[in-house]
């Protein structure tokens, strides 16, 4: 396994996720809110927990939890990953 796979399998999305968004529970593995790449009044964004994704259903932006931090803080992979390390 690579570090990249060991940092991803350590860090709760959903944590990382709601340091952003305000999340709510919808169901035992799942959250939604407010998608925090475009702006919305109807809550579309969700976090699957188990696999580690979230999908916006309304823009489109899906992704794992290093996809997220670089798409929400404009930083590319490597510094995602150290980030999140």
């Amino acid at each position: 396994m690579d570090f990249a796979a060991q940092v991803k399998g350590s860090v709760d999305i959903a944590a990382v996720v709601g340091e952003h968004v305000r999340l709510r529970r919808s169901g035992p593995h799942r959250y939604m809110g407010l998608c925090p790449f475009h702006q919305e009044k109807t809550a579309s964004f969700t976090v699957h927990v188990t696999h580690q994704f979230y999908k916006c259903f309304s823009c489109g932006a899906a992704g794992d939890v290093f996809k997220f931090v670089m798409e929400l803080e404009g930083i590319s992979f490597y510094e995602s990953l150290k980030a999140l390390a």
